[in-house]
């Protein structure tokens, strides 16, 4: 990988000077210095290179002569030797990575560096995790201040889409750290229950120092990592499944036309004094070396080139690194360019004499360059390895920060190859996703991505996997057995071709038919004892009330409208007060005319006046009254009950005022309660038609059932409840009926012989007949 950065220099340098156009009449030459990662010695060959000497003398130069401008070198190295040449203000090109400490302009301002910044790595990587659904990711990161960094902009962004980590790894930059990772990082990896790892090593770490062991790790992993660390270039080359399928972020870059030419016909013979190719050469094809100056090889392959190398010993494919090599080598080219022209302008006649200058002038025309470093964009490559080290990067996809965010990342998912044993696209989650109909529950001290799934509660859903929360479906909606999916309620009331309003029906129209056949048997025997007895005029008005009961309840059954609204509870308080009061002027007739024993005392006159008959018109005009100041301040309105039955919104008629409802229906109550009291206080009364025992007995069964009515009204809802009110409407009118004229209709019709008046011997009892008689 480093001698490719070589060659790429020789490339860049040969273009140029084959160039007419740009620095014509002048040659750039190079010279190439070794620079150790140790700390140690770090400085050592820039020591050299400065003094000119083979020992490191500070503050001294033999290098009078020097035709160096620049220096192009990695930004870790720049780092450490920067504040060195920034005294001498020497131009500085980085080739990369892109280290933030270094755009310090006050600090380095000679320092020019050509890579772009990495600040949407992360935002890139978060994006592959969330494409893949991979919400449980494991990281190894270099302990260097710029992987401590990524891995906090990482960890930002990855929170940001709710993935989560499950351990973090740093990769030691010192030798002494190295044994004591080893072992623990190794366990964390195994035992970890992600199937993905982002590893991020900066140059300088020592991943590359332990990829003995690390190489044992990759067997079902994937791997998300950069191309800063180019492990496909290791001098050994891996077995089948080490880091096959790995995913690469490589710095998107334009192809240089004529490059992969030039390193097909770079050899020994073409550079006889580059001893590094030489070298190179003997070992990668095996040649001997004979010489003094150990640069003759003899025995070498007569097709070798670079391009028959397996990807382990060389990579054809320009790396990030050899095309920043290239831009700088041309950006110094241009600048040396712009200065001699402008030189030549402000001297014209220079007597024959070279131009010289010094590296600082390059400073003004460098910066005219504008090495703006933006965001960079990537290339995603993934690495294919075959037996025996020959390897390949494929590019399956791209990202760039600069589109809309639907399309930043790109990827061909049929040309990517999963780490070995994965024949499908690899699952790295903490917990399976929740499919719709479910919640995530999170689990107490997990992290988010670790939850159990719940069902979604009645009436709410969840159509996507993995929701935080079910959603609640709208009123006039509901939700189905599976939860993920909200359907239209259908609207429905209590009908007449269902069952129940059916039986409603039949049930009432029954009971209003045999009502009036019981009124047309007390007219075909109006003049018997019996039906003169009892009050025939107040028999004949109950019982048309009482028909009027039964039909009453139709309005409760059918679709709703405006008028049966209003007509339900009027029409119901009315017919049942006219019924009620006249069980109570028929008890009050009974209970006066036994209590009459002489012909001058009040009560004969009441009796005789008919003022217990008053009782029906007044009952029914304070009920009237009272319907009447229900409708004018809150009438009854169709209404709809959506959460009474599932699935369904019934069409019901809302009361208007509670208040007046149970005030007409209290009042109902107070008259039904005073007709029992003045029917239960004339029960014991002498005669042989004296129905005060039957009017005890109906209102004692009318009250039950108005009684029973109120707690199960309230405990029921939609249709039921208004099933519940037709019901006690037939019930009621039914125990009125059959309590007082079923008995009566018995003697009637089957015993006609206790129909018959006996022995009037008694005036007094003639007088009284004629009383209730005149009465009626």
């Amino acid at each position: 990988k480093n001698y490719q950065y070589a060659l790429a220099l020789v490339f860049a340098i040969e273009e140029i000077n084959k160039n007419p156009h740009l620095l014509p009449n002048m040659t750039l030459g190079f010279g190439l210095y070794n620079v150790m990662h140790s700390a140690m010695t770090v400085m050592e060959n820039p020591f050299i290179w400065l003094v000119g000497l083979e020992e490191d003398i500070p503050n001294y130069t033999c290098r009078k002569q020097s035709k160096s401008v620049a220096v192009i070198s990695q930004s870790s190295i720049a780092v450490q030797m920067g504040t060195l040449l920034e005294l001498y203000k020497i131009p500085q090109l980085t080739l990369g990575p892109f280290e933030p400490l270094l755009s310090d302009s006050g600090q380095f301002p000679s320092l020019y560096q050509m890579t772009p910044k990495d600040t949407s790595l992360a935002h890139g990587m978060a994006s592959l995790m969330l494409h893949f659904g991979w919400t449980w990711v494991g990281l190894a990161i270099s302990d260097l201040p710029k992987g401590v960094q990524f891995m906090s902009d990482l960890k930002v962004e990855l929170h940001k889409n709710g993935i989560c980590v499950d351990f973090v790894e740093l990769i030691p930059a010192t030798v002494e750290t190295l044994s004591s990772l080893q072992n623990s990082a190794h366990i964390q990896i195994l035992k970890s229950s992600a199937n993905v790892v982002i590893l991020f090593c900066v140059t300088e770490s020592l991943i590359g120092a332990s990829f003995q062991s690390w190489r044992e790790l990759m067997m079902w992993k994937v791997w998300v990592t950069t191309s800063q660390w180019d492990f496909a270039s290791s001098e050994k080359p891996f077995l089948f499944h080490s880091f096959h399928g790995t995913l690469i972020f490589s710095d998107h870059h334009s192809e240089i036309s004529g490059f992969k030419n030039f390193l097909q016909t770079a050899n020994p013979s073409k550079y006889p004094e580059d001893s590094y190719l030489s070298k190179f050469w003997s070992l990668a094809f095996n040649c001997s070396v004979s010489g003094a100056s150990c640069k003759t090889l003899q025995n070498c392959p007569l097709n070798a080139s670079l391009d028959s190398l397996p990807l382990h010993h060389f990579d054809m494919t320009m790396s990030d690194g050899s095309y920043n090599i290239y831009n700088a080598v041309y950006a110094v080219a241009h600048s040396v360019h712009e200065m001699l022209l402008q030189e030549v302008e402000m001297q014209p006649v220079n007597n024959g004499s070279k131009l010289a200058f010094s590296p600082w002038q390059l400073h003004p025309f460098l910066k005219n360059l504008q090495f703006i470093n933006p965001a960079a964009e990537y290339d995603i490559l993934n690495f294919w390895n075959f037996p025996y080290g020959f390897g390949r990067k494929v590019k399956v996809g791209w990202f760039s920060p600069y589109v809309s965010q639907s399309e930043q990342l790109s990827l061909s998912e049929n040309l990517i190859e999963w780490a070995t044993g994965i024949t499908e696209t690899p699952h790295s989650v903490c917990s399976v996703s929740c499919s719709p109909g479910l919640r995530k529950s999170p689990l107490e001290g997990k992290p988010a991505c670790c939850f159990d799934c719940t069902p979604c509660p009645e009436n709410e859903i969840s159509n996507q996997t993995d929701m935080d929360q079910c959603v609640k479906c709208p009123d006039l909606q509901y939700a189905n057995t599976e939860r993920d999916q909200c359907f239209y309620k259908k609207l429905t009331f209590l009908s007449f071709e269902e069952p129940l309003g059916m039986t409603l029906v039949c049930t009432a129209v029954c009971f209003s038919v045999l009502t009036a056949v019981v009124l047309g048997v007390f007219v075909k025997h109006r003049d018997t004892p019996i039906v003169k007895a009892n009050n025939r005029c107040l028999s004949y008005i109950l019982l048309i009330a009482l028909i009027f009961c039964f039909l009453c309840s139709l309005l409760f059954i059918g679709h709703p409208n405006t008028t049966t609204c209003v007509l339900q509870q009027t029409t119901f308080g009315v017919v049942f007060t006219m019924a009620v009061s006249t069980v109570l002027a028929k008890t009050i007739t009974v209970l006066l005319a036994f209590k009459v024993t002489a012909p001058g005392r009040r009560m004969r006159h009441w009796l005789i006046s008919g003022l217990p008959n008053s009782i029906i018109p007044i009952c029914s005009l304070i009920q009237l009254a009272l319907c009447a100041i229900w409708l004018g301040t809150s009438p009854p309105f169709i209404d709809t009950d959506a959460h009474s039955e599932h699935g369904h919104i019934i069409l019901v008629c809302n009361k208007g005022s509670v208040t007046a409802f149970y005030c007409v229906l209290g009042y109902l109550g107070s008259l039904a309660l005073a007709s029992f009291t003045v029917a239960f206080l004339a029960r014991n009364l002498p005669d042989k038609f004296n129905e005060a025992k039957f009017l005890t007995f109906s209102m004692l069964v009318f009250c039950s059932v108005w009684v029973t009515f109120l707690p199960v009204y309230h405990s029921t809802k939609g249709k039921v409840m208004v099933a519940v009110e037709v019901f006690s409407i037939l019930a009621s009118g039914a125990g009125l009926l059959g309590c007082i004229f079923v008995p009566k209709c018995y003697i009637i019709l089957f015993r006609p012989e206790k129909n018959a008046l006996k022995g009037f011997r008694d005036r007094i009892a003639s007088k009284e007949i004629d009383v209730l008689k005149c009465s009626s």
